[in-house]
């Protein structure tokens, strides 16, 4: 008993937390990984396509996401990266897709509102 239930815990917790890890479109599969060109190809133009940089600075093996540098946390390198947002809008049945792209390959999906 205590081995199903736990089994389906481990089941539960592995399908939420694929949804933010892939989705579908039409019958091609997108996930994290992906590079941009290979997600145009799967699902066309997005509704919307955000770019700007950001600085990554790793210290001790630990990558820090920030745009200030003045923590003193020791030595540090900084690493320029090309972020563009896409938002993809399948309709008024689907979920919008916000994905993230960092120097061109897919690193972040999150599904939206509902789409119009």
């Amino acid at each position: 008993m205590i081995k199903k239930l736990a089994g389906c815990i481990i089941l539960i917790g592995l399908t939420f937390s694929n949804a933010a890890l892939a989705f579908r479109c039409g019958r091609e599969l997108v996930t994290v990984g992906d590079y941009k060109v290979a997600v145009y190809d799967k699902c066309g133009q997005p509704e919307s396509i955000e770019t700007h940089r950001e600085f990554v600075s790793q210290s001790h093996n630990a990558k820090i996401r920030s745009r200030n540098f003045t923590s003193g946390m020791g030595r540090q390198h900084t690493q320029e990266i090309k972020v563009e947002i896409w938002i993809y809008n399948f309709g008024p049945s689907r979920f919008k897709r916000y994905l993230r792209f960092e120097n061109g390959r897919l690193v972040y999906i999150e599904p939206l509102k509902r789409g119009n």
